[in-house]
């Protein structure tokens, strides 16, 4: 009896299929990718932008015959943009063998949250939206596929210096380990230029709609620009109680304020704002014109650069897997790591810390709309 047992073990084992731990391969028929992304919560509308660019690059394979013959989908968790959250998620990704990458987090705090436990276990992470100049530097399956803050209070300190040949500079940021972190960051930027005053910095609070007591600071600060650090809600409201103090001042916002929220909730306060963006979604390029009339169709306004980097971050994972010929996480991680993706976010290569290289154009609101600046 124990033989005719262990038989029908062995004839069991045989029978089941093999997943991918580290450097194994996955048998199933699908390929699954994770996106761990604010689906509730205040910035709900991230996450839910970033699921429909998930999908619409997914359903763009799947129709040209999939990946090495599978077909892929998506595997969706929300996070609530929440570290207790992603660290939970994160467990749960790693224990599914058939996910082969995650497209998440969305603060550089919860995507650092989560990074060790993919890093351990080997899952591709790539964010298109963690700013922390740490966050990369987490290990070797950690991408991402947008540029450190720094890189983009460059570009925002150059507009202050050589667009506007302002001087005077204040700083607010949200009340959040991202916005304490970034916030930081911009001060030591401004104060490293020759040309530039850092005359004062506010913290607000992420959910108040209340920015008088930090609008008057800035204002007696003498700040002819002011450097937002927050996510869409904050502009609205920041833009139309300031400009009501003074309709001069200036205001320069970080990547994620190119969105038509923003314009949505500042009207006519948020017109002449400033952002450094990768994407632009009035380009005359056909893929980034497929891109955005499916994402409208979808959302019901233009995508946002997170959005189109959401997009590509998925594409780059499949292009990769493609590239390698196999669902092996090591030959996939090594052919992220060197790819050359054309993508509507420009031509995407990783360094070797896994930071994307990305070209910003600078954009302005203007007559209700962003556009191109131009002097």
């Amino acid at each position: 009896m124990k033989k005719i047992l262990i038989a029908a073990l062995v004839i069991l084992a045989a029978a089941l299929p093999v997943f991918a731990g580290g450097g194994s391969e996955a048998q199933s028929d699908t390929i699954k990718i994770a996106v761990a992304v604010p689906m509730t919560g205040d910035n709900a509308e991230y996450g839910q932008t970033f699921l429909i660019a998930a999908q619409i690059m997914t359903e763009e394979w799947n129709a040209a015959g999939g990946v090495l013959g599978k077909q892929v989908e998506i595997v969706n968790y929300d996070d609530k943009n929440s570290a207790e959250e992603a660290a939970s998620i994160a467990q749960k990704i790693v224990s599914d063998p058939g996910i082969i990458g995650v497209l998440g987090h969305f603060s550089s705090g919860v995507s650092m949250t989560a990074a060790p436990t993919y890093e351990e276990n080997k899952v591709i992470e790539i964010s298109n939206c963690a700013s922390h100049p740490d966050y990369s530097k987490m290990g070797k399956y950690i991408f991402r596929n947008n540029t450190a803050i720094t890189e983009e209070f460059k570009v925002m300190v150059d507009i202050i210096e050589n667009d506007l040949k302002l001087t005077k500079v204040g700083v607010v940021a949200i009340k959040t380990d991202w916005g304490n972190t970034a916030g930081g960051l911009a001060d030591k930027l401004v104060l490293a230029s020759s040309k530039l005053q850092l005359v004062a910095h506010e913290d607000v609070l992420e959910t108040s709609d209340d920015h008088g007591p930090a609008i008057a600071k800035l204002k007696a600060a003498g700040a002819e620009a002011v450097i937002c650090v927050g996510m869409y809600s904050l502009y609205g409201p920041f833009a139309k109680q300031y400009k009501e103090v003074d309709p001069n001042v200036q205001l320069i916002g970080v990547s994620n304020a190119y969105t038509q929220q923003i314009i949505q909730l500042g009207g006519q306060a948020v017109e002449g704002l400033f952002a450094p963006v990768s994407f632009y979604a009035e380009s005359s390029d056909p893929a980034t014109k497929k891109f955005v009339d499916e994402f409208k169709k979808r959302w019901g306004a233009e995508p946002s650069s997170l959005a189109a980097q959401a997009y590509d971050s998925i594409g780059i994972l499949l292009q990769a897997i493609k590239n390698t010929g196999s669902l092996d996480r090591e030959k996939v991680r090594d052919a992220v790591q060197n790819i050359n993706y054309k993508g509507i976010t420009g031509q995407t290569t990783f360094d070797a810390i896994g930071d994307a290289a990305k070209q910003f154009t600078k954009v302005i609101i203007r007559g209700g709309k962003f556009v191109p600046y131009t002097k």
